[in-house]
């Protein structure tokens, strides 16, 4: 099994949406999701994952070890079986096999290492719990959804014959304002989300989840929205920068610094305090980032934590200050 990472991660980024759906609700016939007490809306913690398996497997899925146990249209007890075959237990159901094809699993599946996965579904592989954890993201204001009516100039009434001329005749006969169908579409104006995430080191040493894995883990988080645009998802962005707070130790001894690592040196939730995102005084209805105020207080880090900032997917994480080029957050 690769080294896995050595450090307790959390981060946080914010995501922007305009004019779309950020994660519809299928029981509400596809209603933004939001809190019915508060009207903030929250993006699932299953569409995030869905939005970065995407990415994985469009810019790293040809990878050794990049597949993913969770594909669109795709039975996982398939893939289960494909990671039994290769451990040598196909079909095989005694402890040692289930063993087998859970370790194999985490050598095969980039979403099985960081997310975890139930994959005792079929073929037994037993169950593995990811060191990967996103939450809901939460809307900094209330959302106004909206349920507008669209117009599609054409039809797709059948005929009897099913044929080209069939069809060139109904419309013939049919009047013009008869050849076209009414719909519904689903979308909030604007909507400032914030999504938190945490990573455990002591939960990557049973999966693999290594440095490289981190990596593009950060990377898909920056670009899952750049490849799923789509009619309902319009104009949505993680806003620059992803932050990232890494657990580095304060002990003078080499080995108590090492558990400091894996173990954190703060409470998570002290950390997302450290940043503040607020609507400006002025704005009464945001349409935009920056019609918040952010800002990072350096001053109260907690020792033996490093803040990070990631600009985009390729560029590296500036450590200890914010970026050179950051435009929106600033020192609180």
């Amino acid at each position: 099994m690769k080294m896995a990472i050595q450090n307790r991660y959390e981060f946080m980024y914010y995501v922007a949406c305009t004019n779309a759906n950020p994660n519809g609700d299928p029981d509400m016939g596809n209603t933004p999701r939001m809190d019915p007490e508060t009207m903030k809306g929250y993006i699932t913690d299953v569409a995030t994952k869905r939005r970065i398996r995407n990415y994985v497997q469009l810019a790293h899925g040809e990878e050794p070890g990049m597949n993913l146990i969770i594909q669109q249209a795709t039975n996982i007890n398939r893939h289960i079986a494909e990671a039994k075959r290769a451990a040598g237990m196909e079909g095989a159901k005694d402890k040692n096999s289930v063993y087998a094809g859970r370790k194999k699993a985490c050598e095969l599946f980039y979403d099985v290492r960081a997310f975890g996965a139930v994959m005792s579904t079929g073929p037994n592989a037993g169950q593995v719990r990811g060191p990967v954890q996103i939450t809901f993201g939460t809307s900094l204001d209330p959302i106004l959804p909206m349920d507008i009516s669209i117009t599609r100039m054409a039809v797709t009434e059948n005929v009897k014959e099913d044929t080209v001329e069939a069809y060139l005749e109904l419309e013939k006969n049919t009047p013009e304002d008869k050849l076209r169908t009414m719909g519904r579409k689903q979308l909030i104006p604007f909507g400032l989300y914030e999504v938190r995430g945490f990573i455990s080191a002591n939960l990557a040493a049973e999966t693999g989840f290594d440095e490289n894995d981190l990596n593009i883990l950060f990377e898909a988080i920056m670009n899952m929205y750049e490849h799923d645009h789509s009619a309902s998802k319009g104009e949505m962005a993680v806003v620059s920068p992803l932050i990232i707070f890494k657990h580095v130790g304060t002990d003078t001894d080499e080995v108590q610094r090492v558990r400091q690592a894996k173990l954190g040196c703060a409470p998570a939730h002290k950390l997302f305090e450290l940043v503040k995102v607020t609507k400006k005084p002025e704005v009464e209805s945001p349409r935009s980032y920056h019609d918040y105020d952010a800002t990072v207080n350096f001053n109260k880090v907690p020792a033996g934590v490093e803040i990070g900032f990631k600009e985009d997917a390729f560029s590296p994480i500036v450590w200890n200050e914010l970026p050179a080029n950051e435009s929106w957050f600033i020192h609180g």
